[in-house]
């Protein structure tokens, strides 16, 4: 019975210290990649704030051309109606 149960004891220990290295390689990856200012996080943050800087004038102009092209749209339906009459009136000439 001593023995099973020193085996158990000894396995478990054994669980545990992998476990506590993985854990310290996991960390030094994390720590690698955004734990510092100069590490690829902190990079790709500066980066993103930049393009954010810079394509922040869009959204007003987005909106301004939006409102353009919904006008563009509304002339075109009048310009289709008035196709759609000439050809019924060409038809009824012609037919």
């Amino acid at each position: 019975m001593l023995l099973p149960t020193t085996l158990t004891a000894v396995l478990v220990l054994v669980v545990f210290i992998v476990l506590i290295v993985a854990l310290r390689k996991i960390s030094e990856v994390l720590r690698s990649i955004g734990g510092t200012p100069v590490s690829y996080l902190a990079k790709l943050r500066l980066g993103l704030r930049a393009i954010e800087a810079e394509t922040a004038h869009l959204a007003p102009q987005a909106t301004k051309l939006n409102q353009g092209l919904a006008e563009v749209a509304a002339g075109l339906g009048a310009v289709d109606a008035h196709l759609v009459g000439t050809i019924a009136a060409a038809q009824r000439q012609g037919g």
